[in-house]
């Protein structure tokens, strides 16, 4: 404050700057508490096993001591991480199993989703109001409430226990069709006509203006997507029973509390491949923001 007296001396511009400023506060305050979890996870994962039991012992049920979080290791170690990436090949089982089972679905939705909500919001047929109304009432629906449904019919398909028990739910998907729905429905009827006055036909106008003018909202729902089935638990754990085909989403509950290291180097792991997606995506995101908002 006396820094803030010393360049601004004026009272009227000490409070405009204040005023200014003040609102950033509550949201940098916020900002702290969302990100000291991950900035401690982080920590954790340079920490060896016994410094660990030391701070998180008397919750792991394995020591006597107080509970004592620490943002920065005593003894920094990679021996987590070498543990982890050499010493467990578990860990790279259903790491690609992950892989198998996520990017599979985000082009099975890519290649179905894209046409189904093109349709949706750019033409007109008998039932659309009513099939589109499903398609929100089936979005809104948690995987309790189609789980029995989604194992019968998988089970008499004879499907379960197979990576297909997790690509057809998930490409079938009805919230990537809700999203791109809105991004094609937003682009201005008069660029569609003016690509009809010159020739285009159907399959042209989805091709050349389509998918280039709603690539924000096809790229946000991927995204989306990724994140959602790439800490999926719940589908897995139904439809799945051979350890062999578990994703790395199980396989954080499946670590011990005498390899409590490698559980925190295992969860820095899998939250990187989130990380990159959504750098990479980001600008993808804001253009979505944009995109909603245009008008005619």
């Amino acid at each position: 404050m006396k820094i803030i007296c010393k360049f601004f001396p004026d009272s009227s511009k000490r409070k405009k700057l204040l005023l200014r400023f003040f609102p950033f506060l509550p949201l940098s305050l916020l900002s702290s508490l969302m990100v000291f979890p991950i900035l401690m996870m982080m920590a954790n994962s340079f920490m060896g096993s016994r410094e660990l039991l030391e701070a998180y012992g008397i919750i792991l049920g394995e020591g006597s001591s107080e509970f004592a979080p620490r943002l920065l290791p005593r003894y920094p170690t990679l021996r987590p991480y070498v543990e982890l990436l050499l010493d467990s090949p578990d860990f790279f089982v259903m790491f690609w199993n992950s892989c198998r089972q996520v990017f599979p679905i985000l082009l099975g939705q890519l290649l179905l989703g894209m046409p189904a909500a093109w349709a949706f919001a750019r033409y007109q047929f008998p039932g659309r109001r009513p099939l589109f109304l499903l398609y929100m009432i089936l979005m809104v629906m948690p995987f309790q409430v189609t789980m029995v449904s989604s194992y019968l019919v998988l089970s008499r398909l004879s499907l379960m226990d197979t990576h297909m028990a997790i690509w057809l739910p998930g490409i079938f998907s009805t919230f990537p069709v809700f999203i791109m729905e809105k991004f094609f429905r937003a682009i201005p009827e008069s660029l569609m006509e003016a690509a009809r006055v010159d020739g285009a036909n159907a399959l042209q106008l989805f091709w050349y203006m389509g998918i280039p003018l709603g690539a924000p909202g096809v790229m946000s729902s991927l995204l989306l997507n990724f994140l959602e089935y790439w800490n999926a638990m719940e589908a897995p754990m139904t439809f799945l029973k051979t350890k062999a085909l578990l994703p790395l989403s199980l396989y954080l509950p499946q670590i011990t509390t005498d390899q409590v290291s490698v559980s925190f180097a295992a969860s820095v792991v899998m939250m990187l491949p989130a990380i990159l997606g959504f750098l990479w995506g980001q600008e993808y995101l804001q253009q979505g923001i944009v995109a909603s908002g245009l008008k005619e």
